[in-house]
């Protein structure tokens, strides 16, 4: 889970007012206009799809207090490409192109932060800085439409972020106008990844009080699992409801933050409104 604190939240929302305001000649059409036969079309170029998330859930990696996050999504398709299936954990990615029913293609995502205006439990430790992420993605359908696999490999954009791989299977279930998806995750992270967010130094070790110096190393960090449910009421609304389970393993289990200033349990619910536009004829 990304959680947005109040500046990052702010950002964030001026980022989606600009592009609504930008693209806020298309929210006029709430459907796909009808051909002669019927059947409907979607004459659009790019089909575009701005979504904003509202969760509740543990505050950064490793916190024992929840609290609520903002998280913006978005996707765009080809005007003659079907609406994909996605989990509600998928980072913003990008098909390419495809290999062997695999596919691939960029991705970035956001990483929460944390500061001692989280948890006062954390002051004497280092900062862990909000940033962005970018790297591949590759997903398969062994079962087409019911059952994906994907991997996710991702490095931060600033120096001590490091590296993160991001495994997922998911199941999914359509009835009428509701999708169902259930699966598990695991997630595997570098030293470097490890060190920012559950490191201690000597110095922050004397400093806190509560912990004593640690350095992890590389490995699994957490595992866990993810449900969700979409509801779509038109081509262009929709609203999700997921949940999300996840438990801190490995190295990142073993820091000392983890039992005396957090926990090894981490959740989150919430929803997410999507809107779909065409741009482009």
């Amino acid at each position: 889970m990304t959680y947005l604190g109040k500046r990052q939240l702010a950002t964030a929302l001026a980022c989606a007012g600009l592009v609504a305001g930008c693209f806020s000649g298309a929210l006029a059409a709430d459907k796909d206009p009808v051909a002669s036969d019927g059947k409907p079309v979607n004459p659009a170029r790019w089909i575009v799809t701005l979504g904003a998330s509202v969760e509740y859930g543990s505050k950064f990696e490793g916190a024992r207090f929840n609290g609520f996050g903002f998280m913006p999504s978005f996707d765009i398709r080809r005007g003659d490409e079907p609406e994909g299936m996605s989990a509600p954990d998928d980072n913003i990615d990008y098909t390419l192109f495809t290999l062997g029913g695999v596919e691939l293609g960029p991705v970035v995502g956001l990483r929460s932060g944390r500061s001692h205006s989280d948890d006062k439990a954390f002051v004497g430790l280092h900062r862990v800085s909000f940033t962005v992420d970018g790297g591949v993605f590759a997903q398969y359908w062994p079962i087409e439409d019911r059952l994906r696999v994907r991997a996710e490999i991702r490095q931060a954009f600033k120096d001590r972020g490091g590296l993160v791989a991001d495994l997922s299977a998911d199941v999914f279930q359509r009835y009428n106008s509701f999708l169902f998806s259930v699966g598990p995750r695991l997630s595997i992270a570098d030293q470097t990844y490890m060190k920012n967010a559950f490191g201690v130094s000597e110095a922050e070790a004397q400093a806190n009080h509560r912990v004593e110096a640690y350095s992890p190393g590389g490995g699994i960090k957490s595992y866990g699992v993810v449900a969700a449910t979409t509801y779509t009421f038109s081509n262009a609304w929709s609203v999700q409801v997921f949940g999300r389970y996840d438990r801190l393993a490995g190295d990142a289990a073993e820091s000392p933050i983890v039992p005396r200033l957090g926990s090894k349990n981490q959740t989150a619910v919430g929803v997410t409104w999507n809107y779909s536009f065409g741009i482009g004829h």
